[in-house]
């Protein structure tokens, strides 16, 4: 993702562009799985955990990434698509762990089960987490 195409994704979700949000949505829209804080820590090692929790804090309130909840123990983050509102159900989709190498996939065209509640829930959010063995863990 370009910087000009990042700002104006930042920008699309009235967020301010500062270099930090910048750097962390490109680093975001490189990966191919749902990334946690430490991850982001690990790779911006000189940048402060305060700073990349908040840009990420910010980035879930905008609609930017949604949190994933798996079997790692961790909170990971995952990049929305560009016209997501994160709303249920219709923007939730199914999450792959891989107990090998413990990555985290969103499968994006898989969208969660339609769960009828009982009276009176009122659903929100949805995590829906499929664990095995990934496609290169698998071979």
């Amino acid at each position: 993702m370009t910087t000009d195409r990042a700002e104006q994704r930042l920008e699309s979700r009235r967020i301010q562009p500062t270099a930090m949000r910048l750097r962390v949505l490109r680093y975001l829209s490189d990966q191919h799985t749902a990334i946690s804080l430490a991850d982001l820590e690990q790779y911006f090692s000189n940048s402060d955990r305060t700073t990349l929790y908040r840009t990420l804090k910010t980035f879930q309130d905008h609609g930017v990434v949604h949190q994933i909840y798996d079997e790692s123990g961790s909170t990971k983050y995952g990049l929305c698509a560009e016209n997501c509102t994160c709303s249920y159900p219709d923007d939730m989709h199914a999450h792959f762990y891989c107990t090998v190498c413990e990555n985290t996939f969103c499968l994006q065209k898989l969208s969660i089960p339609n769960v009828e509640l009982p009276e009176g829930f009122s659903p929100s959010y949805g995590n829906f987490v499929i664990t095995g063995r990934c496609p290169d863990c698998s071979s």
